[in-house]
């Protein structure tokens, strides 16, 4: 019974390959496939949790949503399992290819959408711009 234990310890200590991943920390981005011009924040975290910060401008006044849920990375493609929108259960699951990633940006393109996402890394406490610094 012991070295069952201690197997599954160790590979529940081994398994969040999050806490390890270049995606831990918080990017921000411009544009999304129906709106250029809108922008978005996603908070990766080393526990696998994930929060999408998300902003569209009409005429200078923002239109925000927030999606939260977990995410994960394996080999190139990272996919994000939505569990609520703005608070309201909203299950569903999102595919991103990466197509390249340093310490301070990355690229990857939507499966569904086909569009490609460049956010670039900010320091965690980084908020929204307002939409008349956008606009």
């Amino acid at each position: 019974m012991r070295k069952v234990a201690a197997s599954l310890i160790a590979f529940l200590a081994a398994s969040p390959a999050h806490a390890e991943s270049y995606m831990t920390g918080t990017w921000f981005g411009q544009g999304q496939p129906d709106d250029k011009s809108s922008m978005y924040i996603d908070r990766m975290r080393a526990d696998g949790t994930w929060r999408g910060e998300y902003r569209t401008c009409f005429k200078n006044k923002a239109v925000d949503q927030v999606e939260t849920g977990h995410w994960s990375l394996v080999g190139d493609i990272l996919t994000l399992k939505v569990e609520s929108v703005n608070g309201v259960p909203g299950p569903h699951t999102d595919g991103y290819k990466i197509l390249s990633h340093d310490a301070q940006r990355q690229k990857y393109i939507s499966q569904g959408w086909r569009f490609t996402y460049t956010p670039q890394r900010m320091p965690d406490d980084f908020q929204m711009p307002s939409c008349a610094l956008t606009s």
